[in-house]
C-alpha cells in the first residue's frame, strides 16, 4: 500500500533476489528510486548484456533515476583484463556500444546518466576512503567477495583484492539508493552491506538479475569465445556459433539457447516465434516461455528449428548496432581497443609473440563429449564405433582404437574429451567425425586411458588450454597444414596426471582435464 505499482513490480519482478526489501519499500513510498548499474570495461560486450539493458528500460519506465557506470579502473584492477594503455580506448568502445544497445531496444538516452569510474575514483576523497576501507577489511573477506567476479588465479594480485572495496564505495560516491547487477555479484553486494556502515555510510539496496548461460552451457563470458555472441558478430558468425551451441533434444538443463530466449528475447518482445516448414507444423508463436520449454522438453520443438528462430530474432536486435558501427571512426575504435593477438600491445591478454599464429591451441575445437553407445567395428577387431553427444542436434559417430585398452562397459555413458574439427575420415568403411583424446604410457606394455573432464561437465562444453581461452577454433583443420600434429608434439601428462600443452593445463569452466594414472605420458 502506498508504493507506486510500476516501480514495485519492476524491482520485485527480478527473478533472482532483492537485498534490502524493507528499505526499498520505504523509499518508494516517499520518492523515486536512484539506482546504478556498472560494467567493467574489459572484453567486448556480448548479447547477454541485453538482460540488464531490458531491465534498465523497465526502471526508466517506472520513473527511477538510473546511472550507468563505465568502471574503467575496475577493468584494470581485475588481473589487468584491460591493460592501462588500452583503458581509454575500451571505455570509449563500451560507451558507444552500450548506448547503441539501449537505442536498439528503444531506451531514451537523455533520461540516463553516464559516468566513468576515473571521473571520481582518482579524487583525494575517494582514495582516502579506499585506505580507510583497507584498514578494516580482512584479506579473507576481500577474496571471498570477488570470487565470482574477479579472475581467480593461483597467485592473485593485490589489485584484485581492492576490486570489491571500490565497488562498494561507488554506491556512496554515485549517491544512489540501490545497485543493480547479476546474481554473480551477490558476494560483493553483501560485502558492501557489511563494510560501508563501518565508514559511516548507509547500507544500500541490491537488486539482482539472473545470469544467462553461455552457448556451451556455462556462464556466458567475454573470455570464452564459444560461449558468447558478440554484439558486432557478423550474421555468418552468429549462425556458426548457434550451430555449435549445446541444445540437446528434450534437455532443458544448461541449455544456452533456451536460456537466451527466456532471459533476453521474451522480456524484450513478450513473445517468441518458432519458424519451421509447414511439413513440420509451420510457424508457432509462444506468448509464455513455459509453454515453449514444455514443448521443447517433449520434443515437439526441434533444436534445429529453435536455433534458426533465435538466429532470426537475434539478428533483428543486432542489425541497428552493426549499422551504427559500420563507419570509419567506430571501426577504427573497435580495432584499436581490441587489437588482434599479433598486434596486441605488451601486457595484453592473449599476446603470444613467441608462438606462430598458425599453431595456437585455440584453433582446436575440443569439447566434452558423452558416450551414448559403443559397438565393435564390424570389420576391425581393434576398433570401437561410438556415438558421442557433443551438444549438437545429433551425436557424432567416432571410431577409436581402444578395444585392447578400455573395456566396452567402461566407455558406455562416460564423459570423454573429443577433438571435433579434424577432417572426417573413413576408418575401415565407417566415417569418424572426431578423435577421443587419450593419455598413453611411455614404456611397454602400452597403456591407454581416455582423458577425464572435471566432474559435473556437460556434453558440448568447451575444453581449452590455459591462457588461450579466447580465439575462434577452425571450422575444419586442414590436413596439409598439420596444425594438430604440431600442437600435439607438446601435449603431455604432468606428474599430477593433468593434461597439458607446454606446461599449460587443459581446462573447462569446472577445472582441469586429467587422466587416471599415466603420469608423464603422452596424449593422442
Amino acid at each position: 500500500p502506498g508504493v507506486p505499482s510500476p516501480a514495485r513490480s519492476v524491482c520485485f519482478g527480478l527473478s533472482q533476489e532483492v537485498l534490502g526489501e524493507d528499505k526499498l519499500m520505504a523509499i518508494l513510498k516517499e520518492r523515486e528510486l536512484k539506482i546504478y548499474w556498472g560494467t567493467a570495461t574489459t572484453g567486448k560486450p556480448h548479447v547477454a548484456y541485453f538482460v540488464p539493458m531490458s531491465k534498465i528500460a523497465d526502471f526508466l519506465k517506472a520513473g527511477c533515476e538510473v546511472t550507468i557506470l563505465f568502471a574503467d579502473l575496475h577493468a584494470y584492477l581485475d588481473n589487468m583484463k584491460a591493460p592501462w594503455e588500452l583503458l581509454e580506448l575500451r571505455t570509449r568502445y563500451y560507451e558507444h556500444v552500450i548506448k547503441a544497445m539501449l537505442e536498439s531496444i528503444g531506451v531514451p538516452l537523455e533520461k540516463l546518466k553516464f559516468v566513468r569510474g576515473t571521473d571520481y575514483q582518482l579524487s583525494k576523497e575517494y582514495t582516502l576512503d579506499v585506505y580507510r576501507l583497507s584498514s578494516v577489511v580482512t584479506q579473507h573477506d576481500a577474496k571471498k567477495a570477488g570470487a565470482e567476479v574477479v579472475k581467480q588465479v593461483e597467485h592473485p594480485l593485490l589489485s584484485g583484492l581492492l576490486y570489491p572495496g571500490l565497488q562498494a564505495l561507488d554506491e556512496e560516491y554515485l549517491k544512489v539508493d540501490a545497485q543493480f547487477g547479476g546474481v554473480d555479484q551477490r558476494k560483493i553486494f553483501t560485502f558492501a552491506e557489511k563494510y560501508l556502515p563501518s565508514l559511516g555510510y548507509a547500507k544500500r539496496i541490491h537488486l539482482m538479475n539472473p545470469m544467462v548461460p553461455g552457448l556451451t552451457g556455462s556462464k556466458m563470458s567475454s573470455s570464452e569465445e564459444d560461449s558468447k555472441i558478440d554484439l558486432l558478430d557478423r550474421k555468418e558468425d552468429v549462425k556458426k556459433k548457434l550451430k555449435k551451441a549445446f541444445c540437446e533434444p528434450g534437455n532443458v538443463e544448461n541449455n544456452g539457447v533456451l536460456s537466451f530466449i527466456k532471459h533476453v528475447l521474451f522480456p524484450l518482445k513478450s513473445e517468441f516465434v518458432v519458424l519451421r516448414e509447414e511439413k513440420w507444423g509451420g510457424n508457432k508463436t509462444y506468448t509464455a516461455y513455459e509453454a515453449l520449454e514444455k514443448d521443447f522438453a517433449e520434443q515437439v520443438v526441434h533444436p534445429g528449428d529453435l536455433k534458426n528462430s533465435v538466429e532470426v530474432a537475434l539478428n533483428k536486435l543486432l542489425d541497428p548496432i552493426r549499422e551504427k558501427f559500420n563507419c570509419p571512426e567506430l571501426k577504427k575504435l573497435s580495432s584499436a581497443a581490441y587489437p588482434t593477438p599479433s598486434k596486441a600491445k605488451p601486457g595484453e591478454k592473449g599476446t603470444k609473440n613467441s608462438e606462430p599464429e598458425d599453431v595456437v591451441p585455440s584453433r582446436l575445437d575440443i569439447r566434452v563429449g558423452k558416450v551414448i553407445s559403443v559397438e565393435k567395428h564390424p570389420d576391425a577387431d581393434s576398433l570401437y564405433v561410438e556415438k558421442i553427444d557433443v551438444g549438437e542436434a545429433e551425436p557424432r559417430t567416432v571410431v577409436s582404437g581402444l578395444v585392447h585398452f578400455v573395456p566396452k562397459e567402461q566407455l558406455q555413458d562416460r564423459l570423454v574429451v573429443l577433438l571435433c574439427n579434424l577432417k572426417p575420415q573413413k576408418m575401415r568403411g565407417v566415417e569418424s567425425q572426431g578423435m577421443v583424446l587419450c593419455a598413453s604410457s611411455v614404456g611397454e606394455p602400452r597403456q591407454v586411458e581416455p582423458l577425464d573432464p572435471p566432474a559435473g561437465c556437460c556434453a558440448g562444453e568447451r575444453v581449452y588450454v590455459e591462457g588461450y581461452e579466447g580465439g575462434e577454433p577452425d571450422d575444419e583443420l586442414k590436413p596439409k597444414k598439420k596444425v594438430f600434429e604440431k600442437l600435439q608434439a607438446d601435449f603431455h601428462i604432468s606428474e599430477d596426471c593433468v593434461a597439458q600443452w607446454k606446461q599449460r593445463n587443459f581446462l573447462t569452466k569446472l577445472g582441469t582435464v586429467s587422466c587416471k594414472s599415466l603420469k608423464g605420458g603422452s596424449i593422442s
